[in-house]
């Protein structure tokens, strides 16, 4: 056998050996709280699962004031599990329907008013959508979305929304804008809208390295969406964010912190009780960490 016979058969031998690298591929996520479209990446196949962990040091939702003020007295933390599944694929064979499933579950320290056990769960957010990418780097989907309180702190609602996201690394898409349209069947009236952009800097060279993105939102519920009342009221946001991947155990691991400056209307501002959070400007601050595979 010749030596370059050789070096072939030992290259083809140490390739089959070695275990097959997962190719990556970014499917949809969906934000329980305002059902706005993201993404993240996994390796290969068709189901892909995903558990989250997030620390805040408050928790709002679209700018209003829910169950935990901007401090640290309470401490809410969420658990997410869900779960990006393709349901077909075009003719280059890439993903381009996707049922997509995200369940964000809170726990914080209880108050007196918290009775109903266990007393720690105060909010549960499950929302189901279908997502798809008629176009290149743009995808769009419906997405049905149910709010409740296993610890009875707060009424229960049905919202149902429709989101969009686009990405690329051209003119309108480098900025990544979403939109968000949503009305409540169950539990609410009126409409809410929100537009928002997240432009990112590379820190490295790499594909999927870290990067720095600059996250800002701007909403408007409208027709009483907030409370009996609340009118039209806007709000908005601005901040960083810190993001970095890591391949590890054949799963996506995702390190994001992020600090927010939201700023809201007179309206929206005093709703709540005595106990709510009454600021016209709230920072809130977010450490998560999400594995998908």
């Amino acid at each position: 056998m010749s030596s370059i016979a050789s070096r072939k058969l030992f290259a083809l031998a140490v390739a089959m050996a070695l275990p097959a690298t997962a190719s990556a591929q970014e499917v949809p996520t969906i934000d329980t709280e305002d059902a706005s479209l993201g993404s993240a990446s996994v390796g290969s196949g068709r189901v892909h699962p995903s558990v989250g962990l997030n620390v805040r040091n408050g928790d709002f939702a679209r700018g209003n004031y829910d169950d935990d003020a901007a401090d640290l007295d309470r401490l809410p933390v969420h658990l997410q599990l869900g779960f990006a599944a393709e349901l077909h694929r075009n003719a280059a064979d890439e993903a381009d329907v996707y049922l997509v499933f995200n369940s964000s579950n809170g726990v914080h320290a209880p108050v007196s008013a918290e009775r109903a056990s266990p007393r720690a769960w105060y909010e549960s957010n499950n929302a189901l959508a279908v997502v798809v990418t008629p176009a290149e780097n743009f995808q769009t989907g419906i997405v049905y979305t149910i709010k409740t309180s296993p610890n009875g702190v707060s009424s229960s609602t049905h919202e149902l929304s429709l989101t969009s996201a686009l990405g690329g690394g051209a003119a309108l898409g480098s900025l990544s804008p979403t939109a968000v349209v949503t009305w409540r069947p169950k539990g609410g009236r009126g409409l809410f809208t929100q537009i928002g952009i997240e432009p990112a800097i590379d820190l490295t060279r790499q594909d999927d390295g870290p990067a720095l993105s600059f996250p800002a939102l701007a909403g408007v519920g409208w027709d009483d969406f907030y409370d009996a009342g609340s009118g039209n009221a806007p709000y908005g946001s601005i901040g960083a964010a810190y993001s970095h991947p890591i391949e590890m155990a054949g799963a996506k691991w995702q390190f994001r912190a992020e600090a927010l400056a939201v700023v809201r209307s007179d309206r929206l501002r005093r709703l709540g009780g005595p106990d709510a959070e009454h600021g016209t400007v709230v920072p809130l601050a977010t450490i998560s960490l999400r594995i998908a595979y």
